[in-house]
């Protein structure tokens, strides 16, 4: 069932007696309804296409966290053709949060990661509400090492709201685990391409997307720091989280603005969680084109491009 957030409100009372309408009529052959539903209908797109064309920042963090969003593992089973998963750190344990392992998209055989929250409360719990701990980020370097050694391009999915900061994942060395993740997308010498699908949030989002091409869903949001989070270090209240929000400069537009991510996919009226299947189609046509500029490059010519590309984050206008 969709669940409609707040600023939707108008939205979801018009969308709910078109609703009802079809209920009653569905009691009553003979009612004639049609004209009065197409109506409602009409009106509540165009609430919402209004609605959508002037997101605020604040607006989009809830788009992107957005709970009937399609999440990492949809992803896969929509784009990624023969998938085989592979677990584990070979150190620790396994980490539901972080899913990985090769398959094919559109025949060309791909390693896939990506942070993945679940869709459901059980499914949540058992994948941490996508933040990783240590094991998660050790599993994606063993991953990408496999992808290196045989020569797969890597494509991560990006959907969460930070590393786990829990006093277990401390002791494990999480911030030496985000470091190495981190350090290995710049190592290997195959395309890495890294898609924000919801939540891009810290360390724990920069560990599987430090990548040749960073790609945003029109929705999405990536940041430093949370904006629940900012407001409480800059405010003390994480009532100022608009603000926060505006001041991060987290939207993908922001973003593809200041050459921090590349591109921008667009999604459905109303978020890719309305149309999953439409925003899968578009991400599957962009990712392809996007592999298909590093065929025939060299390991050594696709690491020195995505050395290249950070080193130049944040130069412009400075010359």
């Amino acid at each position: 069932m969709l669940q409609y957030l707040d600023f939707e409100k108008t939205v979801a009372e018009l969308e709910g007696k078109a609703t009802e309408l079809r209920a009653l009529a569905g009691k009553d052959a003979s009612m004639d309804i049609e004209a009065e539903v197409g109506q409602l209908s009409a009106k509540a797109g165009k609430h919402l296409e209004d609605l959508y064309r002037k997101l605020t920042p604040w607006q989009k963090c809830q788009v992107a966290r957005h709970p009937n969003r399609p999440h990492t593992i949809d992803y896969i089973d929509a784009l990624i053709d023969d998938f085989m998963p592979l677990a584990g750190d070979r150190g620790f344990a396994e980490d539901a949060a972080v899913v990985g392992g090769m398959g094919r998209l559109d025949d060309r055989p791909v390693m896939v990661l990506g942070h993945e929250k679940g869709a459901d409360t059980a499914a949540r719990l058992k994948r941490n509400f996508g933040m990783s701990r240590p094991e998660g980020y050790r599993k994606a370097v063993r991953l990408m090492d496999m992808a290196d050694r045989f020569g797969i391009p890597v494509l991560t999915f990006i959907d969460t709201p930070g590393a786990y900061p829990g006093k277990g994942a401390e002791e494990r060395g999480q911030a030496e685990a985000i470091a190495r993740s981190t350090e290995k997308c710049l190592e290997i010498g195959v395309p890495l391409v890294s898609t924000v699908i919801g939540e891009g949030g810290s360390g724990g989002a920069i560990a599987l997307a430090t990548a040749n091409r960073i790609i945003m869903l029109e929705h999405a949001i990536y940041s430093v720091i949370s904006p629940e989070g900012c407001a409480s270090i800059l405010w003390k209240s994480q009532d100022k989280a608009q603000e926060a929000a505006a001041a991060l400069r987290l939207t993908a537009q922001d973003l593809l603005s200041l050459s921090v991510v590349d591109a921008i996919v667009p999604e459905p009226m109303g978020g890719a969680h309305r149309n999953p299947q439409a925003t899968f189609e578009e991400l599957r046509k962009k990712l392809s084109e996007t592999l298909e500029i590093f065929d025939g490059m060299s390991p050594d010519a696709i690491r020195a491009e995505r050395r290249e590309k950070f080193l130049a984050m944040g130069q412009k206008g400075l010359d």
